[in-house]
């Protein structure tokens, strides 16, 4: 009896320990199970998403130019001789009006040759008027020579006169027919001589018109080269001045861009119809100018694979505005921004579409990956042409681990969604 008291007690000692090791796995188990849901639940992943929806697109370019005016004048000396008039307005960055006088050429030296030339010709003329009298008395003596030869010619033929007789009057026939011929070649070349005068005196005169210099627009001075009192040859530069009534930007700007812009135009429109606007940083702020798209140029830069289009900015002095807004001036480095009309797109900011990929979340919450067509990129807004769809929650957040079916919690970044609608539209 005893021994059977000892052996339930160690039985007991060690089945009720046992018994409880037991319970406790089944129980751990069992709370394990139930707590799996919530676990799950916590690995959801919360990322940032916009719906993807069309919104008003404006396609645009940008590129970079150097302002220039759009006309030039050097004014050029055409005439030698000394500077006799000066105006007060020939000085660096004076605004000229069109139409007045800067330059006064001594023209002394040409009136003297106009004078000597008018000498020459009254000359010629007093020359002619002797000639042509001297051809009447000519004429007269070639008729008189003509008869006697004639009539000596009747007498030979008669056996009246002897031979020497009738060689005599053609003699003199002869003499005063020669006579006769030299003083018309000599008005002849009284005539073509008064041609070379009247040419040269058309030059000298032409050359008055070349002693003032005259703007032939609205300028402004850029430099001085010649000065009152100074001698200037033909051909000297005189001074140089730019035009104001417009200026001109030959921007550059890629080719990879200005194909999708060019594709975006209407039917029967060109690149002449893009609308243009010039653009300077200055003290924290952007001046803008409206511009029109001048011309295209053929040639390529080829370090840079860009293309020059000229823009023209029309009256920039009068759009200027003291402490506001600058005159686009000579050598300014801006920016131009070429626009096509605007249309209905899909944009997505760039960084979310990585080599044409990009995540969106499906209705169940998983990610999911999507194989994405781009129309183009610009300004860090990508362009969607295909592989994405109204409606579509687009991943924007930039994950460290992205396994496709993960389950995720997306957030709608409204603000990110409303800033890529007013930059897609951005006047």
């Amino acid at each position: 009896m005893r021994t059977w008291i000892i052996v339930f007690r160690r039985l007991f000692a060690v089945g009720i320990p046992l018994a409880l090791g037991v319970g406790a796995i089944l129980y751990s188990g069992s709370i394990k199970s139930e707590a799996a849901p919530k676990e799950t639940a916590s690995l959801s992943v919360p990322v940032r998403v916009i719906t993807l929806s069309e919104v008003d697109l404006i396609p645009r370019v940008t590129g970079y130019g150097v302002v220039a005016p759009a006309r030039e004048w050097r004014a050029i000396a055409r005439v030698e001789g000394n500077i006799i008039k000066s105006s007060p307005l020939l000085s660096d960055g004076h605004f000229v009006p069109s139409g007045t006088e800067l330059l006064k050429i001594d023209d002394t030296d040409v009136r003297l040759t106009l004078a000597q030339l008018d000498a020459q010709m009254a000359a010629l003329n007093v020359k002619d008027d002797t000639l042509n009298a001297s051809l009447e008395l000519s004429r007269a003596d070639l008729a008189i020579s003509e008869s006697d030869l004639k009539r000596q010619q009747d007498l030979q033929d008669q056996g009246v006169t002897t031979r020497t007789a009738r060689d005599q009057a053609a003699r003199a026939e002869l003499t005063a027919r020669s006579k006769l011929t030299d003083i018309q070649n000599q008005l002849a070349l009284n005539e073509a001589e008064r041609a070379v005068l009247l040419a040269q005196r058309a030059s000298s005169a032409r050359s008055l018109d070349f002693m003032s210099v005259v703007a032939p627009f609205d300028v402004q001075i850029r430099s001085v080269e010649a000065d009152l009192g100074q001698y200037v040859a033909r051909g000297a530069v005189l001074f140089s001045a730019d035009g104001t009534e417009a200026v001109e930007i030959t921007a550059q700007f890629p080719i990879g861009q200005m194909g999708p812009l060019i594709r975006s135009l209407e039917p029967g429109m060109s690149v002449l119809d893009l609308n243009a606007q010039v653009e300077l940083s200055q003290a924290g702020r952007v001046i803008e100018w409206p511009a029109t798209v001048a011309r295209v140029s053929d040639a390529i830069e080829a370090r840079t694979q860009s293309a020059r289009i000229v823009v023209r900015v029309d009256r920039p002095m009068e759009q200027a505005i003291a402490g506001e807004r600058p005159p686009l001036r000579r050598d300014m480095f801006v920016e131009v921004l070429l626009r096509a009309p605007s249309r209905k797109a899909l944009v997505a900011p760039s960084t979310a579409i990585t080599q044409n990929q990009a995540l969106v979340v499906s209705a169940q919450g998983k990610l999911e990956p999507r194989e994405v067509k781009l129309a183009y990129t610009v300004d860090g807004l990508a362009i969607i042409s295909g592989g994405l769809a109204v409606g579509d929650k687009l991943v924007v957040t930039d994950l460290s681990v992205a396994v496709p079916g993960m389950a995720v919690k997306p957030v709608e970044d409204k603000a990110l969604a409303a800033a890529l609608a007013v930059q897609a539209s951005a006047q």
